[in-house]
């Protein structure tokens, strides 16, 4: 006798048809189950797909196929993060591609390769670069700004395939929110995230550099700030001003020494040597992230005195009235200037203008003035050495002091002195 299709006898042997399931077919089971051995090994589920378990117990999913004659192995990712669904729809996908003539293996590399060379992955290799040399303030600010005008458009892009024409597109939109100066600085972004592509050998052109003449050029602001002139009634409003001890001495302190409001805010009491009349502030809280010395006034150590008395025991010199814990804000400062009849008048930042204006007509050396405003130039002369001109700063910080005081005595007038010996005698 012969079998039939539905079964039959062959040999004394009764077969019957079932719906059969290869025993090498995996379960979450028998994954589950696989143990560590002495060597790596292979456990099968069909149509070359397999599991690979390492000498560590991690099991990889694999894939063994032949095209154009070769034997090659395609990776589809770790069990359980991959599990046995998902990866048999990996291997039914690469399956179609095989018999379509495409390789999936190569076809996966070059998408990981776009994937790591897109304008994003560059952008941020090019921000994690630049980190030792910004302070923790600008690196925020410039991720921040990528994050949300260039990333949303073109992060996904291979930086390689940037026109210029869609970064303009791009840069159009924020010029349409009327944000002109934004657009300038994410443009100069750009372009130095294309030019770290072009070093890296990653791409071979920047668009960025063609955009410039396509913006609108924002007019020149300078922060807002009062003149010399003005200085007299800002002091006597300071002075008037309700407020707590520790704001309104901030306040006078960052017009004593024109620092950042975010270096003064944040300062420590370790950073003051009083005995030698230096603050030293930390290379992390200054723009450039190098090490900043301000020469200690008169005034400026008594200031600091009568803040022992409110923050003394706290870890902010500046410590915030309302939380002693944290130091006061910028806000706070602004608020404190608000109320004293100078809303879009003055900053904390303006101090630094008005100093470096002031300091500059009344003819100190410019290079000791540039230093004590912690502006670092990018030639070789621009090498920073944090006691540069120590000497010469030492005298124009005593001065400004003495000027700014003279002011509130009405003893000194707001003038220029006639020369350069005047102010050195």
């Amino acid at each position: 006798m012969t079998s039939t299709p539905n079964g039959g006898i062959f040999g004394g042997i009764v077969i019957r048809a079932t719906n059969y399931t290869p025993n090498f077919m995996l379960t979450d089971t028998r994954i589950r189950a696989l143990k560590t051995k002495d060597k790596p090994y292979k456990v099968g589920d069909s149509n070359g797909l397999y599991i690979y378990v390492s000498k560590t117990g991690n099991k990889y999913w694999r894939q063994k196929y032949r095209i154009n004659g070769k034997e090659k192995v395609l990776t589809h990712g770790e069990y359980p993060f991959v599990p046995l669904q998902q990866a048999r729809s990996l291997k039914d996908a690469a399956r179609g591609k095989i018999k379509q003539g495409i390789d999936p293996a190569i076809e996966k590399r070059a998408e990981k390769v776009s994937k790591l060379n897109n304008f994003e992955s560059v952008a941020r290799a090019w921000h994690d670069a630049q980190r030792s040399d910004w302070s923790n303030n600008h690196t925020q600010k410039v991720i921040i700004s990528l994050e949300k005008d260039i990333f949303p458009t073109l992060g996904s892009i291979p930086i390689n395939e940037i026109t210029t024409p869609t970064l303009l597109d791009t840069l159009k939109t924020i010029e349409k929110r009327g944000a002109y100066e934004q657009a300038r600085r994410v443009t100069q972004r750009c372009d130095s995230v294309f030019k770290y592509a072009i070093a890296s050998g990653i791409a071979s052109y920047n668009p960025a550099q063609d955009v410039q003449s396509a913006l609108k050029k924002p007019k020149k602001q300078n922060y807002n700030s009062i003149e010399p002139k003005e200085l007299p009634a800002f002091i006597s409003a300071l002075e008037e001003l309700s407020a707590h001890p520790t704001v309104k001495l901030a306040t006078q302190m960052l017009m004593l020494t024109f620092v950042r409001t975010s270096e003064l805010i944040k300062a420590e009491w370790p950073e003051f040597d009083l005995d030698n009349r230096m603050w030293e502030i930390p290379a992390e809280r200054m723009k450039k992230k190098r090490t900043h010395l301000v020469p200690l006034s008169d005034r400026v150590i008594e200031i600091l005195e009568e803040l022992r008395l409110y923050s003394g025991h706290r870890q902010y010199v500046f410590a915030s009235p309302n939380k002693p814990r944290v130091p006061i804000s910028n806000n706070t400062i602004l608020q404190a200037i608000k109320r004293m009849g100078y809303a879009g008048k003055m900053t904390g930042h303006g101090f630094r203008h008005l100093a470096s204006t002031s300091l500059n007509e009344m003819g100190y050396n410019p290079d000791a003035i540039e230093k004590q405003l912690a502006h670092v130039d990018g030639s070789t002369r621009g090498v920073y050495n944090k006691a540069e001109l120590i000497e010469d700063r030492k005298k124009i910080m005593a001065d400004w002091s003495n000027y700014l005081s003279g002011i509130t005595e009405n003893i000194i007038p707001i003038s220029k002195p006639r020369n350069r010996n005047d102010l050195e005698a």
